[in-house]
């Protein structure tokens, strides 16, 4: 079957014959399918987590944390700085300057 990225559809609409980039190793290809749960879907939208099937792309190629996105459409890309509301939880001494805080996002 190929090569099978799976994630979460944060924004738009993924769906079969979308060409998709993933950053940040700016890789373009065509999807061939989308499923949810083994099941075919004409497209995915914000909230469904897919696998998708794609075109000469190796596994290989992909890492885990890569962005897919729609390559004709606001693509991804990297970017050197962004702003951000950070809210400390349960953190177990006192943050000065120099710290190097882990962020996860959507986890």
């Amino acid at each position: 079957i190929g090569t099978v990225p799976v994630g979460r559809v944060e924004t738009g609409i993924l769906k079969p014959g979308t060409v998709v980039t993933f950053a940040p190793v700016m890789l373009t290809t065509d999807v061939k399918s989308v499923e949810m749960h083994h099941e075919a879907l004409t497209e995915a939208v914000p909230g469904d987590n897919v696998g998708f099937n794609v075109k000469n792309v190796s596994v290989k190629e992909l890492r885990r944390g890569y962005v897919c996105g729609d390559s004709k459409d606001n693509p991804p890309k990297a970017t050197e700085e962004f702003s951000a509301q950070v809210i400390v939880l349960n953190h177990p001494g006192q943050i000065t300057n120099g710290y190097t805080p882990v962020l996860d996002c959507h986890t």
